[in-house]
């Protein structure tokens, strides 16, 4: 008893505790045989030798050199579960990675124990070199498989089958067999049969269906990097433009992983797990969409038919079954909460993406889809991710057991859900079952293992608590490759055939009677896993999207047309916190550089056209200033104008500054004229400078010089010019008339003096005509007038005074 209470505490089982102990006595059975027998025989010796090498002292001890110089590969197990009256075919690859060739080889199969729980089952994949006590006998004759001579290097294929009555199955027990397929042979440096290989896997063994079946509800993720930034084409319908769409369109093309993914769960009980970004970056390329050839060239995609066709596929495939959507881009839940949460705007991003993802699924897929549902990486949860998680509206958080573990009385694997507090319920996957799939599956043999290792775990839970109706999910990797996803498949598959569990989708799951003595508890933030925490995004990951986000409301509110910009910058900015980014920091720097440099390009296209030095002649004038707009719409915008110096100039000759709202269609340039007023002569500073309607500055301010000069030089020399013609021609006008008058008085006396000779007669007439004439040659008059006015004389010379 005491023996029995020290293994125990060991945490060894009776099991275990007995293989040692056998081992023990195998170990020491060629010191025995010496002992008593003296010199044995070769082939005793020989025998002992044998069993000495390939017994371990432990199930789990290092794989000895003889039992693994052949490796097995196990391709198929069929029926994967039998029941009475099958027969279990076996088959695979038997291949020699020794140096010496392999002779007299023989495979066999091997029945060991019957594992007890789920632990004993995760031991199996951990044994080493076969064990004799452990593996069990060999079924041999006729069961067994003679190969020819298997060279160093070369393999040689095996198949086998056998009656499952003759498996020696316990028929009124059910549980889970460990099954062994052990290859033997003889090599030149060790002349005597030995097993050299063994390759073991898990035998389920329920004859009849269970009473009470386990409801396994399976997630099917639709889940795919970031690949599509905010940036478009310049033409009217904004063709998106990928950076690469290679890898997309090879994972869209038969074959490939997302192919793989919607043509194999369209035949599989699953609830679709989709991630909207997915689905709005392939409708996207099947449209008309560019490829970056270089910094400022673009090349028209062609991998429309494939984008297309994939879409069509999965808008059958999810007809009748139940999609969940993810906040768009599948934002990184832990990152926001352990780095993000302290930077202002971060958690604000959770809704609308939100909001954008029931949209986008509704459209696309032509469903309703379930955004109740957030997804922690690996379902891994503390208070604060459960905080932002709920603070986007969802109520139902996927989490895995190895994050919310039991601590209390419970004996068995409870059902998945579990209500936290605040009317959140944690739907917890069971994390066995959700890694059965990890790792490299390409091989038939490491598919063959993970299927049968999946339905082992799903019955040895159902045998926990056989009478209790339980309710278990299963969130797989989020991004499962093309032959993971297949071996997913072929265990689904072989589970529907099963007698011990039902499918059942994620929201009945999340709605099922939780067990009351489930843990609830949400484990505290230093028990978040150290490894994820390192993978996390940076704190700069969350100061750069407040920035973009700060630019994006700023440049929106002059577009006449939001949506065109606000849309493709939102979605990017969700995926700039996509879980997609994970252990690719530098690549993430680089999209969101790309993001926030795009977005500034833009606010660039709508500015203030560069002046150059403006002369302002007279009292009042006007300044024209210019806005240019090179976007495919309008914009809405306030120009204000500021004068430097009001004293010498004022604007709208009521103040230093004016402002005037203008509207600039897609495409043109505006010019805005203000009213000036000089008051004096000097140069002034004249700033403009854009602004949103809400008095937010947009973009650069500009000045330029304004020359005021009230009467400038030249404009002088032209008055000067022209009011001296007016002179001129005023003077000669003048000239004219007088003499013009002069002539007159100078005839009308010659006719009196004739008149008067007339009348007098004789030397009279002369005399008073010689009198006359010496009386107007001696009188003078006050103002002489001369004769003629050189036409460039200046009218100040005569005297005169000349009003104009």
């Amino acid at each position: 008893m005491a023996e029995a209470a020290e293994f125990q505490g060991m945490g060894i089982s009776p099991a275990r505790r007995w293989l040692r102990r056998t081992a023990a006595l195998i170990a020491g059975a060629p010191l025995l045989v010496a002992l008593i027998g003296g010199a044995a025989a070769p082939a005793a010796q020989a025998a002992v030798v044998q069993t000495a090498r390939v017994a371990p002292a432990a199930p789990t001890a290092a794989k000895s050199a003889a039992s693994t110089s052949v490796d097995v590969s196990l391709d198929t197990l069929s029926p994967a579960a039998p029941v009475r009256g099958d027969t279990l075919t076996v088959s695979g690859t038997v291949t020699n990675k020794g140096k010496e060739a392999v002779t007299d080889t023989e495979v066999d199969l091997l029945v060991g124990p019957r594992l007890d729980g789920r632990s004993e089952i995760d031991d199996v994949s951990e044994l080493g070199g076969y064990s004799a006590g452990h593996d069990g006998d060999k079924l041999g004759e006729p069961y067994t498989v003679k190969l020819p001579t298997i060279a160093a290097g070369l393999s040689e294929d095996f198949s086998l089958s056998v009656p499952v009555g003759e498996l020696g199955l316990d028929e009124d027990e059910n549980g889970v067999y460990q099954l062994g397929v052990a290859v033997s042979g003889q090599t030149s440096s060790e002349q005597y049969e030995h097993v050299l290989g063994i390759e073991r896997t898990l035998l389920p063994w329920q004859p009849e269906a269970a009473g009470t079946k386990t409801q396994v509800s399976y997630l099917w993720p639709l889940i795919s990097s970031t690949r599509l930034s905010a940036e478009t084409g310049t033409d009217e319908r904004q063709s998106p433009i990928f950076e690469d769409d290679s890898a997309l369109a090879a994972e869209l093309a038969p074959g490939g992983r997302l192919e793989r993914l919607v043509s194999l769960g369209s035949e599989l009980p699953v609830t679709w797990v989709i991630d909207p970004d997915l689905l709005a970056t392939v409708e996207a390329m099947a449209g008309d969409y560019k490829i970056r050839t270089g910094p400022d060239d673009t090349a028209p995609g062609r991998n429309q038919s494939v984008a297309k066709q994939w879409l069509s596929s999965l808008q059958e495939a999810v007809q009748g079954s139940k999609v969940v959507a993810l906040p768009f881009g599948d934002p990184d839940l832990a990152s926001l909460a352990h780095r993000g949460k302290d930077v202002s705007g971060s958690l604000s991003q959770l809704q609308p993406a939100t909001t954008v993802a029931e949209n986008t699924v509704e459209t696309i897929l032509h469903v309703k889809p379930s955004v109740d549902f957030a997804w922690p990486v690996e379902g891994a949860i503390d208070p604060s991710i459960v905080d932002v998680a709920t603070s986007a509206g969802a109520d139902k958080i996927i989490a895995r057991s190895d994050s919310l573990r039991e601590t209390g009385p419970v004996s068995y694997t409870p059902s998945a859900a579990r209500p936290i507090g605040g009317g959140t319920t944690a739907v917890v996957a069971d994390d066995r079952l959700s890694n059965a799939f990890q790792g490299d599956l390409t091989t038939a043999d490491g598919s063959t293992l993970a299927v049968q290792r999946f339905l082992a775990q799903t019955l040895a839970l159902t045998l926990q608590a056989p009478s209790k109706q339980r309710t278990i999910v299963v969130a797989p990797q989020r991004m499962p490759s093309a032959s993971q996803a297949q071996t997913m498949a072929s265990a689904l598959h072989a589970l529907a055939d099963q007698r011990w569990v039902q499918p059942v989708d994620l929201i009945a799951a999340a709605a099922a009677k939780p067990d009351p003595d489930a843990t609830t508890d949400v484990p505290g933030a230093k028990s978040y896993p150290g490894r994820l925490r390192a993978q996390e995004l940076p704190v700069q990951t969350f100061q750069d999207i407040r920035t973009t986000q700060e630019t994006l409301n700023n440049f929106k509110v002059i577009l006449t047309a939001q949506d065109r910009v606000v849309t493709p910058f939102g979605n990017a900015l969700d995926r700039e916190m996509s879980t997609s980014w994970r252990g690719r920091a530098a690549a993430a720097a680089d999209y969101r550089r790309g993001v926030q440099t795009f977005l500034e390009d833009l606010t660039t296209e709508v500015r203030l056209i560069e002046k150059s030095a403006l002369t302002l002649s007279g009292r009042s004038a006007t300044i024209p200033v210019t806005v240019q707009n090179k976007l495919l719409q309008g914009v809405d915008l306030v120009l204000k104008l500021e004068s430097g110096n009001p004293t010498r100039l004022k604007l709208d000759d009521r103040s230093d500054a004016a402002k005037q709202q203008i509207k600039v269609e897609g495409g043109h340039s505006q010019s805005v004229k203000f009213a000036a007023a000089a008051n004096a002569n000097g140069p002034v500073q004249v700033t403009a400078q854009l602004y949103t309607k809400e008095g937010i500055p947009y973009g650069d301010r500009m000045t330029f010089t304004v020359k005021v000069s009230e009467v400038t030089p030249t404009v002088m020399l032209v008055i000067a010019g022209g009011v001296l013609l007016l002179v001129l021609a005023g003077v000669r006008m003048y000239t004219q008339r007088k003499r013009a008058a002069a002539r007159e008085r100078t005839t009308d006396d010659a006719e009196a003096a004739a008149t008067e000779n007339a009348a007098d007669g004789g030397d009279d007439e002369a005399a008073d005509g010689a009198g006359t004439a010496a009386r107007t040659a001696g009188q003078q008059p006050s103002d002489p007038v001369p004769d003629t006015l050189p036409e460039s004389g200046d009218p100040s010379d005569t005297g005169e005074r000349v009003d104009h």
